[in-house]
């Protein structure tokens, strides 16, 4: 007989000094069959997530010891797990802010308890779907090398510490060289078919993704621009 292996359990850590919504968040993803921790701290929520027991974070921008773009700075210096910023802030400067040091969504107070857990499981089905099978593939005599087995890529022999985000474009990217793809196809692709932002959220993702593989992020040749349409991913070769 064909034994089937369980799936493990992810478990989300909502960090949020508000009682009824760490509340509200911890029913709905419960019944969701996630199971959850909760802090009300930033220090405390990076502690958890060192633990390594943690598949995605939401994180609240306004905490009572340091604020989540702070926490996310940090937490991105050690770990790629995704996180959801979660914020009653509504500017634009601030979804950036929050994009720029590397989250993976960004959530508007008031919000929808089922559009939130919609997202959450939208963001681990993303993060576990790779596009590249191969053991390893090598750009420029081993400059980047991306090893989608083990979910990692390499720049000049260091490790890169992409978010699920950064990464799954960089293997949407590299699975097509050459192929240019619009902004419109690549929100599709890794931020899912109901991203209501605008296409200066993958602009923003693109950037911090050039700035951890390319030499030169000013003057980028993996990941070039086409004006006015979208991105192109060369291989490293000159165009």
């Amino acid at each position: 007989m064909t034994r089937i292996a369980a799936q493990k359990v992810k478990t989300i850590l909502i960090v949020e000094d508000e009682d009824k919504i760490r509340e509200v968040l911890i029913s709905y993803l419960n019944k969701e069959g996630f199971q959850t921790i909760e802090s009300a701290t930033g220090i405390q929520a990076m502690d958890y997530v060192r633990s390594g027991r943690v598949d995605l974070l939401i994180l609240d921008l306004m905490l009572p010891d340091i604020s989540g773009v702070e926490v996310c700075k940090a937490i991105r210096q050690f770990s790629s797990i995704p996180i959801i910023m979660l914020t009653a802030r509504v500017s634009e400067d601030d979804r950036v802010q929050g994009l720029t040091q590397g989250a993976d969504d960004y959530v508007v107070k008031p919000f929808s308890p089922r559009e939130l857990t919609a997202r959450v499981k939208a963001i681990l089905r993303r993060s576990q779907d790779d596009s590249l099978l191969a053991e390893a593939i090598s750009f420029q005599h081993d400059d980047l090398v991306i090893r989608p087995l083990k979910n990692e890529v390499y720049k000049k022999g260091n490790l890169v510490n992409l978010t699920p985000i950064e990464y799954k474009l960089l293997l949407i990217l590299a699975h097509h060289p050459n192929r240019t793809f619009t902004r419109d196809e690549l929100i599709d692709k890794v931020l899912g078919f109901d991203f209501e932002g605008d296409t200066r959220a993958i602009d923003q993702h693109i950037k911090n993704l050039r700035h951890k593989i390319e030499t030169n992020p000013k003057k980028p040749h993996y990941i070039v621009t086409v004006f006015s349409v979208g991105y192109r991913f060369t291989g490293g070769e000159s165009s």
